[in-house]
């Protein structure tokens, strides 16, 4: 029989890559169980992009589960910090964003956020709250706190400093900043990345400085994307977005590497640890397809941000079109003047027009390649020259005409 420390501890711990300094965590663990208080558990997010993918639902799983374990979650919009762009891992400058970018992905984000967390039992800050205030005297004070040996210290200031790339004071100013948001609401314990361990470390430094009880830290791996290559990226395209439909979802969870399917049991879902423990045990077994354990996972990634059956839907649909090779129920569907109408004029037009109109693809260079690296066909027919031209009254003589776009994409085009 646990106790309520260690059933504490072992739900805390789960996933998690430091825990630091771990006794000085335990005792603050046991303080609050035994006096009934709460722990504050500080993240901070910077509304730098407006949508949020699993790789961020890591950290704001182990929020969740602080907030089930009873303990205060605070999460810290980085209004400010985002106007700096956290430097961790990076071998630029950020570029900055405009006051008004950020605050209208602020607004996304915290929709987007208690699609996992309990809002009543949340505490959201803005760090302008305390940073607009702020006086050019209190910031020297700040930054009086830590030397520039110190911070050159991170391995990516290190990096850009030996290979002769800009480091921008303000960047300098930034794990300060982040630091100082742990001051301000007096956190117990900060979570983040392991990119962040630095930046988590600074939060006892300052804190320490301005009399404030130090907090541990508990950095938590970064979820690699689909590409099984580098972590999680909008910008890289190998993400699964919470906002996604469910087949995208789904289709997307069917492209992550069997060596990642335990990963994303573990840091993106909530099964138990007695079922991870089977899961672990299934794959080490060469007899088992991991298949259907990829894609009970994709139907549990769909159900936690669609409502419930959606994900047996999703996979229905998907082995009916791939695994069966027939078309999905619901194809979007444009005739050649709906065409005409989004631009695309012609007897001839150009595909790649067609597709960028239909929002198939983003531009007309992501068209092109996507054509030449032979992930576009008419038909059973594939489509490998760029320039292509489809002529309606060639292509459309025998009726309408179904276009396969990428893996997972399909597009009627009729009269």
């Amino acid at each position: 029989m646990l106790t309520e420390f260690q059933r504490q501890w072992q739900e805390i711990a789960r996933g998690a890559v430091d825990l630091l300094p771990e006794d000085e965590f335990h005792l603050k663990l046991k303080k609050s169980i035994a006096q009934n208080r709460p722990l504050r558990i500080k993240q901070g997010f910077d509304p730098t992009s407006p949508d949020i993918h699993l790789g961020h639902t890591v950290g704001i799983r182990k929020l969740k589960t602080f907030q089930d374990l009873g303990h205060q979650i605070v999460l810290i919009v980085g209004d400010y910090t985002a106007s700096v762009g956290d430097p961790s891992g990076r071998s630029a400058t950020r570029p900055q964003l405009s006051y008004d970018e950020i605050m209208k992905n602020a607004e996304t984000y915290e929709t987007q956020f208690f699609r996992i967390l309990d809002r009543s039992k949340a505490e959201i800050r803005f760090n302008g709250e305390w940073f607009k205030k702020m006086e050019f005297l209190e910031v020297m004070k700040l930054a009086a706190q830590y030397t520039v040996a110190r911070l050159l210290e991170r391995d990516d200031f290190t990096k850009r400093f030996k290979a002769g790339e800009p480091i921008s004071v303000h960047e300098l100013l930034y794990p300060l900043m982040q630091a100082y948001d742990s001051v301000a609401i007096r956190s117990d314990v900060e979570i983040g990345g392991t990119e962040q361990k630095f930046n988590l470390l600074a939060g006892r430094v300052i804190q320490e400085a301005y009399g404030v009880e130090q907090q541990c830290i508990l950095t938590l791996p970064l979820l690699v994307g689909t590409d099984g290559v580098q972590k999680m990226s909008k910008s890289l395209g190998n993400y699964i977005g919470i906002t996604d439909s469910p087949k995208e979802i789904f289709g997307k969870s069917m492209s992550i590497p069997d060596n990642l399917i335990y990963d994303y049991y573990e840091l993106a879902t909530d099964v138990s640890l007695e079922k991870l423990a089977e899961i672990k045990r299934t794959l080490a077994d060469p007899s088992q397809n991991p298949m259907l354990l990829k894609k009970t996972l994709g139907e549990k990634l769909v159900d936690m941000y669609h409502p419930a059956g959606s994900g047996q839907a999703a996979r229905e649909e998907f082995e009916r079109v791939f695994s069966q090779k027939q078309l999905p129920d619901e194809i979007e569907e444009f005739s050649r003047g709906e065409l005409e109408k989004l631009g695309v004029s012609g007897p001839k037009p150009l595909l790649v027009a067609i597709l960028t109109a239909t929002r198939q693809t983003k531009s007309n260079g992501e068209g092109r390649r996507l054509i030449e690296g032979g992930g576009v066909h008419i038909g059973d027919d594939k489509v490998s020259d760029a320039n292509f031209e489809f002529e309606y009254e060639k292509e459309l003589a025998k009726g309408p005409v179904i276009l396969k776009v990428g893996k997972r994409r399909y597009l009627r085009i009729t009269r």
